[in-house]
């Protein structure tokens, strides 16, 4: 696993304590993927209800804050796969 991705789980289980309703996958391009349910956050590359995907500068500039996840969506710069409401969902608890 990379560093980029432990420390996304790391950032995503402190953002989101509760985890999350209904299954994510955050792929970082170049560094793996990310499972978030209703468990929390953790490596993983399994099939989700929406998939995200993005560059590690993206997804962390995302998680501190530095980037709009919508911005980031409406630049190319993040791409949805799936369930487009929960994307949404999830872009609000991550901002």
């Amino acid at each position: 696993m990379s560093q980029a991705v432990d420390a996304a789980v790391a950032a995503l289980n402190s953002k989101m304590p509760g985890g999350f309703a209904g299954s994510a996958k955050i792929v970082i391009k170049g560094e793996g993927a990310i499972m978030l349910d209703g468990s929390g956050a953790r490596a993983g590359d399994e099939a989700a209800d929406v998939t995200l995907t993005a560059s590690a500068d993206t997804f962390k500039g995302i998680l501190e804050g530095n980037v709009n996840p919508t911005a980031a969506f409406m630049m190319g710069k993040l791409s949805v796969d799936g369930n487009m409401g929960l994307a949404i969902q999830l872009g609000a608890a991550l901002s």
